[in-house]
């Protein structure tokens, strides 16, 4: 079989899944979204000298360095692909879905899953009133991952001046009310939409996120069922073949942070031994042949 892996060279979950794929299949080939044509009225998408119409499929693990509407736009490629034939996994309009933070937190909240107090808003005086009734907050971009561009704020003296320069950036305000969290969040992985583990990132030190782009680090976690019950729920909206739910623990009981369609391999493997990356490859073969 010849599958491709939608990435960044030289990352670790891409070049991971690239390896893998050598190994089962023989065919190796990364593609990263920056280098691709695709040709109209024919429906012919090419990355370099590789016409991508004539793969058995593409497994998509990075669309992007940074996240941004751009991977909205190199999606609608892939879709088309997609809709003229070539099998893509997770499938670009399951992706879509979650790209955006406010899609995402929209098909969750319509599907009854509990989550933060949040406000969305245009307006600098609502988001002052959100934050006064909220008391602490996180400012969170639309289009973000591992915290990136996140903000968290209290209700202050300096807040005005701190919402108005978000909102420079981000004229759709994202304000989440801050929780009094355990000091760890949870990443829950399904593949293929079956259960497959659970890690912890744990906060470090000072810092507010657990991000292991701020200094977080990975733990073994074993979840009760009520957590793994709603992640499966909070998954099953969203057709994805791969993800990881972030649910984080309160005194009212779990809720869901978002829903991600490119969860990281590293976290699964430093924690519990398994090697997702395999599990996913076999997973595509599987259903290629059937």
């Amino acid at each position: 079989m010849r599958i491709g892996v939608v990435g960044i060279k030289g990352g670790w979950s891409t070049e991971k899944l690239a390896d893998v794929l050598e190994e089962l299949t023989g065919f190796r080939l990364i593609i990263e979204m920056s280098g691709v044509r695709l040709d109209l009225p024919s429906c012919r998408v090419m990355y370099e000298d590789q016409e991508l119409n004539g793969l058995d499929a593409i497994i998509v693990k990075k669309i992007g360095g940074t996240y941004s509407k751009d991977m909205l736009d190199r999606l609608e490629v892939l879709r088309l692909l997609n809709e003229c034939g070539l099998k893509i996994y997770s499938k670009p309009l399951s992706i879509m879905r979650v790209i955006d933070r406010l899609a995402c937190t929209v098909t969750l909240r319509s599907g009854g899953i509990p989550m933060p107090p949040t406000t969305i808003t245009e307006n600098v005086g609502y988001a002052m009133a959100a934050l006064a009734s909220y008391g602490t907050a996180i400012l969170k971009p639309l289009y973000s991952t591992k915290a990136r561009g996140m903000i968290k704020l209290d209700d202050s003296a300096n807040a005005h001046e701190t919402i108005k320069l978000f909102k420079q950036e981000n004229k759709v305000m994202y304000i989440q009310k801050a929780l009094d969290l355990p000091g760890r969040d949870l990443g829950v992985v399904f593949l293929g939409g079956k259960y497959l583990t659970t890690y912890g990132r744990k906060v470090n030190g000072s810092n507010w996120t657990s991000s292991t782009a701020f200094g977080g680090s990975y733990e073994l976690y074993e979840p009760g069922k009520e957590i793994i019950d709603l992640a499966e729920k909070a998954q099953s909206l969203f057709d994805l073949d791969f993800t990881c739910i972030d649910v984080v623990e309160t005194p009212d009981g779990p809720m869901i942070f978002e829903v991600s369609a490119f969860g990281g391999f590293k976290g699964i493997y430093e924690t519990s031994g398994i090697d997702a990356a395999k599990l996913y490859v076999k997973y595509v073969i599987n259903n290629l042949k059937d």
